[in-house]
């Protein structure tokens, strides 16, 4: 089990989120927790002499996971040769050679670097005629089957919530296939491809389904800017539009995330919904501000009825009634604003 030093909420605490999540302090201390897990797995399944079958990533979320397996192996003599892996997805076409091509990536960042047999590495293949990927997808499907299934299954998370290349409408019966790229996919990706319009349109990616499937699913999310897609995907209604919502449905899944990627959810952004708190001035100027800004009122409008329907009864008790709290909130605004941005003339 997934474990962090900073994250001591308690299942009350998390009752806005449909899955479990767990927050580190950094990206770092994040994917080096996820690391000794999949670790822990290996060893297990090498002490049962079983294959280890793992279900691979790609993007910025795994790269440092993949650094800190490597350096278990180098340094702590972990093995690969009973690992199997099967990544998720590749764009199409892509020839394994190329810059982008997720074949170079996961043998740069990790393949290349342990001691797992090529023979025991799937990636799909980018360089097939469109005719073969029907029975090409079946066959890769078919190929985890034969092994029992993935063990543990890593995941990013799209903007949009895509999950593998599992964009917004995919099905959660969907298996793996040819699919078209969002717009919002592409957008994203076109650094990597010097512009959009040399991103490309299409992907094979492995199917929901079979992600769904995996009897382990560890989800990654790093910085402020996955914070509403986590929230959305933790704490809102399963959909399709959303496919990382789905993992609300899996019975062993978690999102694992930094502290910014987490900065939206319910327990962290609103924790005066969850719990009675400690109304600090940073957390009260917090929370007033941002129910003026839902209200769309001004600060000195604000009512009491405002506060007891926004959660904040506990704070109108302490601090109330709504007047004194507007009035000092006002005040200590009005004390950050100047006329004099670059400092008054003469002021020295």
């Amino acid at each position: 089990m997934i474990k962090s030093n900073i994250d001591k909420a308690t299942g009350f605490e998390k009752r806005f989120e449909n899955i479990n999540t767990v927050v580190f302090e950094n990206s770092k201390t994040a994917s080096i927790a996820v690391a000794q897990e999949i670790a822990a797995l290996i060893r297990t399944k090498q002490e049962l002499q079983e294959n280890c079958i793992l279900g691979l990533a790609t993007g910025s979320s795994p790269k440092g996971l993949y650094a800190e397996l490597v350096r278990m192996h180098k340094e702590e003599g972990l093995s690969f040769k009973n690992v199997i892996t099967f990544n998720l997805d590749e764009y199409y076409p892509m020839e394994p050679d190329s810059i982008n091509s997720y074949v170079r990536f996961m043998k740069e960042l990790l393949l290349d670097q342990v001691d797992i047999s090529p023979e025991n590495y799937n990636i799909p293949d980018g360089t097939l005629s469109k005719e073969e990927i029907q029975e090409y997808c079946a066959n890769y499907e078919e190929k985890i089957e034969a092994l029992g299934g993935i063990d543990l299954q890593i995941l990013g998370i799209g903007g949009n919530g895509h999950i593998g290349f599992n964009e917004s409408g995919s099905l959660q019966n969907s298996k793996t296939r040819l699919v078209a790229l969002d717009h919002i996919t592409r957008v994203a990706a076109s650094k990597d491809f010097s512009g959009l319009t040399n991103t490309p349109r299409t992907a094979i990616t492995l199917g929901v389904k079979k992600i769904m499937e995996a009897k382990q699913v560890i989800l990654m999310a790093w910085g402020e800017g996955k914070s509403n897609i986590v929230k959305e995907s933790a704490e809102g209604t399963v959909t399709n539009l959303i496919p990382a919502s789905f993992l609300q449905e899996h019975n062993n899944a978690v999102f694992v995330l930094d502290q910014e990627a987490a900065s939206k959810l319910t327990r962290i952004n609103t924790p005066w919904l969850v719990e009675k708190i400690t109304w600090t001035d940073k957390l009260t100027r917090k929370a007033v501000l941002r129910m003026a800004l839902d209200l769309k009122k001004p600060i000195l409008r604000l009512t009491d009825a405002d506060y007891i329907e926004n959660g904040m009864s506990d704070l109108l008790a302490d601090l109330g009634p709504a007047y004194n709290i507007n009035i000092n909130i006002f005040n200590k605004l009005q004390h950050t604003i100047t006329g004099w941005p670059g400092g008054k003339p003469n002021a020295d």
